[in-house]
């Protein structure tokens, strides 16, 4: 039997925004009916053009694609399972499969379990909260990871100290979602594509690629003194927001402890230490074979085109599957967990026994995205909010209009995800827009305008690539929670982080602090 923990207290009062989002349909539901509705709008809208501000500064027209047309029925159905699914975002559901196969080998062997109870019995609570938002937003570093291996670490901690699991779960996805672009490791993959891509659009639209002091700007760490100190700020208000709005509500939620993860005994056995100096022992293992393979076949290199290729980045995801995978057996075996190599593929299947909601879910949310973008909709949603910000006429009042930038495209996030299309097609429109308004506008801070919005509303929106995932992991310990739910706990964090990130950027502008070097 599962185990069950309730408060005596009574539940208390929903509000507006849960009892609206009980209402709320299974996200299954909702992609298959967006699908319906972007299909039979792009039938009504099939052949309307517009035009844009391209990266050279030219017009770039754009125009919306019948999707009921029989060419389109072809793509949709040539392209459903690989290019829509299987494919959709650079393999993400690939990354997901795999992250559960190397956790479900540690998590089986015992070996979380016993570094849950260490980690219990030697972290004071109270840091708790901090600890997770912190290692959430320096988990975008290693790509998807937060997502897939964290946020369900998080929940076995909280579980393991008899604290709602859902505590962990969200303050951890509050770090890796909303505070996503800040980080104190320089020149990440996404500083790379934000930087270079700001700099094309400067340069060849005639804006000077420099701060506001006039000094020439480097495209990886023009933002790294903001988006490192944001990694600060952002860390205290998330622990904030999850002790002052978050564990009061979530402490009075009963949630549910899987029947297979046993948590009466949290006093690390004699066995298990020795289990845990043989994890080490093949932690360091795995940490050599992942280093001579980030320095040998993996090592960066220049491509023929000039560009710098990291192979041992693009690869993050598979390295650190393979050192849970490495460290989850030598604990395994040194226990008796692991008795045979069946043993470790029993685990496996066992892990992946778990996965059906969310193979069903990605389906239906990719193949909507899919068409979204094939569609041209989403462009179109996109240039809209570009339109209406340039209609406001906040020409006399820099910083509102900065202001109103984070807002228009934290709005516009909450429709269409994906940071590189929406930055390919804003960033071209306001960066000379914004400059000729203000030069001390500049690409640097324009550039760390769009990250703030784009991450602080990743968290509310079920149209992030990882929302269903997350409320599936959630649904281990509260299976009738709804997207409604995750959407009305998670409020909090994403209204305290643009508040706070907006202010901390104004205040950057309003006294000349250099965003970077």
């Amino acid at each position: 039997m599962s185990q069950t923990n309730a408060s005596s207290t009574p539940p208390p009062k929903m509000s507006r925004i849960e009892r609206i989002g009980k209402k709320i349909p299974d996200p299954v539901v909702i992609f298959m009916a967006l699908f319906v509705i972007t299909a039979v709008v792009s039938v009504m809208m099939g052949g309307y053009t517009f035009s844009s501000i391209g990266a050279d500064g030219a017009p770039v027209e754009y125009s919306i694609k019948n999707m009921m047309s029989a060419q389109s029925v072809r793509w949709i159905f040539d392209n459903a399972i690989l290019q829509n699914w299987l494919a959709f975002g650079n393999g993400v559901l690939g990354m997901i499969l795999i992250s559960v196969l190397g956790v479900g080998i540690a998590e089986e062997s015992g070996l979380l379990g016993t570094l849950i109870k260490k980690a219990g019995s030697h972290i004071n609570e109270r840091f708790l909260p901090l600890l997770l938002v912190f290692l959430g937003i320096m988990s975008s570093v290693a790509s998807d990871a937060g997502y897939l291996i964290l946020v369900p670490l998080a929940g076995m901690l909280y579980a393991g100290i008899g604290k709602n699991p859902l505590i962990g779960m969200v303050a951890a996805f509050a770090g890796v979602s909303a505070g996503f672009s800040a980080n104190l490791v320089p020149a990440t993959p996404i500083d790379a594509i934000m930087g270079s891509n700001a700099q094309l659009f400067a340069e060849t639209q005639g804006v000077p690629f420099t701060d506001a002091a006039g000094k020439p700007l480097n495209a990886p760490t023009m933002n790294y003194f903001f988006l490192a100190a944001s990694v600060f700020v952002l860390g205290i208000v998330g622990a904030w927001v999850t002790k002052r709005f978050v564990t009061p509500r979530l402490e009075k939620m009963s949630y549910t402890i899987p029947e297979d993860m046993d948590l009466s005994d949290f006093k690390v056995k004699p066995e298990e230490d020795k289990g845990l100096k043989m994890a080490g022992l093949g932690a360091i293992i795995a940490l050599l074979g992942i280093v001579g393979l980030s320095m040998g076949p993996l090592a960066s290199f220049t491509n023929d085109q000039g560009r710098v290729i990291t192979p041992y980045m693009n690869s993050m995801i598979l390295l650190i599957v393979l050192f849970f995978i490495i460290t989850g057996v030598f604990y395994g075996v040194s226990v008796g967990r692991y008795k045979s190599v069946s043993c470790v593929v029993k685990a496996m299947v066992k892990q992946m026994n778990t996965m059906g909601y969310i193979l069903v879910l990605t389906f239906f949310s990719y193949q909507f995205l899919a068409l979204l973008g094939a569609s041209g909709l989403g462009t179109y949603i996109t240039y809209l909010g570009a339109s209406g910000l340039q209609a406001l006429g906040l020409d006399s009042v820099p910083v509102l209009l900065l202001i109103g930038f984070i807002l228009v495209t934290s709005t516009i996030n909450l429709l269409v995800g994906g940071l590189t299309s929406k930055w390919m097609l804003l960033g071209p429109i306001f960066i000379p827009m914004l400059y000729q308004v203000n030069p001390a506008m500049t690409p640097d801070l324009i550039s760390a305008a769009f990250r703030i919005a784009d991450s602080s509303t990743n968290i509310i929106t079920p149209m992030m690539s990882y929302a269903g995932v997350i409320l599936a992991f959630l649904r281990k310990y509260k299976p009738e929670l709804t997207i409604g739910n995750q959407i009305s706990i998670m409020m909090p964090y994403s209204i305290a982080f643009i508040l706070v990130w907006t202010a901390m950027l104004v205040v950057f502008f309003s006294f000349n602090i250099p965003l970077g070097f």
